[in-house]
């Protein structure tokens, strides 16, 4: 089968069924874009997390000793390079400690995975009104901050297990 020759339509069941085929399998909860499921269960399997209910504000999952961690994915494409993360809303409540952020080329390939510690957040994100959020790049100076650490190795061996 091409995806070529698929209708609009059949394309559409076909994406259907692969999310639910994904819920079953235990990878996404929802049945919305998989993205943000699949990348919330990546780094809870990589970072040992338990993830909370879907309705928790804040943060997404917790670790062993407690920490409290947002996740964040974004797929970047040929034809949308922005590394634009989606709203960290209520950021000065402090409601998580860190931030993971996964950034994915176009075939799910993870280019980045940072920790990032909520203070460097706040060092890096700009506060938009119109959103009443704040809104961090993955880019530049952040890259590189030495406060921000690198679990991308993590991340490989996972992505790599075929039948997950």
């Amino acid at each position: 089968m091409h995806l070529s020759e698929l209708t609009i339509k059949e394309l559409l069941q076909l994406q259907a069924a692969a999310t639910n085929e994904l819920r079953v399998r235990g990878i996404v909860r929802t049945q919305n874009n998989p993205l943000g499921d699949y990348t919330e269960w990546l780094v809870a399997e990589a970072l040992g997390l338990e993830l909370q209910a879907n309705s928790m504000a804040g943060y997404d999952g917790i670790t062993k000793d407690g920490v409290r961690i947002q996740i964040k994915g974004r797929r970047v494409t040929p034809g949308n390079d922005s590394r634009q993360l989606s709203a960290i809303r209520k950021y000065a409540e402090k409601d998580f400690d860190a931030l993971a952020a996964i950034i994915y080329d176009e075939d799910f390939n993870v280019l980045e995975a940072l920790l990032i510690p909520h203070e460097v957040v706040g060092d890096y994100a700009s506060y938009r009104e119109h959103v009443n959020a704040h809104i961090l790049i993955l880019k530049g100076p952040v890259l590189s901050d030495p406060r921000v650490q690198c679990f991308k190795h993590v991340l490989g061996s996972l992505q790599g297990q075929a039948r997950l």
